[in-house]
């Protein structure tokens, strides 16, 4: 037999370690910081010594499972930006302004007429601005449905991260809050602002959103999908939640 290239090694390390993070998110979700390294084993199906030969204790692959998904937990924020996902329809921008704001609940109707059927220049400055976090809201709910880890990344962060030791939280806290919560309300502070003008004839009087109210919509958002999640329900369900929240 040809012996494997150090090429070849190298994919299937990183398969093997994308295989261990994965299963020990879906075993994190069931069974949170009681965990073993023999129960990630059991659920990706491996041998207790293979995973304890890239992870030697259960910190190490948290650890590594958090801030693999912080890689990739701010995609939601701006792809919905450039092709939005969910476009409220010109009935529900309607149903949205005369209850005096736009929020995830609007992602609940959607179509993709909204822009021709505009009749007003303040309607369409509005729902242009919202339609950021609208989009963003739903889509992160069905990403956390595809992607376990990035809805462990999100609930612990919510904790401050309390499950690993205080060096490690802090670095990650740092990180999630520049990599996440800033972007996040830079887009939601844009969204009002646009909002608050369209409503003032163009003086936006509504104060920006902070840090903190980045975190609450995510909070939110956390709790609310925790259920679904768990009964496997949440990318049909998004919409329901986003209807639910009325953010």
């Amino acid at each position: 037999m040809t012996p494997r290239t150090k090429e070849q090694n190298d994919e299937i390390r990183l398969r093997r370690l994308a295989q261990i993070r994965k299963a020990a998110a879906d075993v994190f979700l069931n069974k949170g910081p009681l965990l073993e390294i023999r129960d990630v084993a059991a659920q990706a199906g491996l041998g207790y010594g293979t995973v304890y030969h890239y992870y030697s204790n259960k910190g190490d692959l948290l650890q590594d499972l958090l801030w693999d998904a912080l890689e990739r937990a701010g995609g939601w924020l701006e792809t919905p930006l450039e092709a939005p996902l969910e476009v409220p329809r010109a009935s529900a921008l309607g149903e949205a302004q005369a209850d005096g704001h736009f929020g995830l609940a609007a992602a609940a109707d959607t179509g993709n007429s909204a822009a021709a059927d505009s009749r007003s220049g303040s309607r369409e400055t509005a729902a242009s601005a919202e339609l950021g976090p609208v989009a963003a809201g739903v889509r992160l709910l069905q990403l956390w449905a595809e992607d376990h880890a990035l809805y462990l990344l999100y609930k612990l962060a919510g904790e401050g991260f309390a499950s690993l030791p205080e060096a490690r939280s802090a670095t990650l806290s740092a990180a999630f809050r520049r990599e996440v919560l800033a972007p996040l309300a830079a887009l939601l502070e844009t969204g009002r602002a646009a909002d608050g003008a369209a409503a003032s004839g163009g003086n936006a009087a509504e104060p920006p959103y902070r840090l903190q109210h980045a975190e609450m919509l995510l909070a939110a958002l956390v709790g609310c999908a925790s259920l679904s999640l768990r009964r496997g329900k949440l990318h049909e369900e998004a919409r329901d939640i986003a209807r639910f929240l009325k953010l």
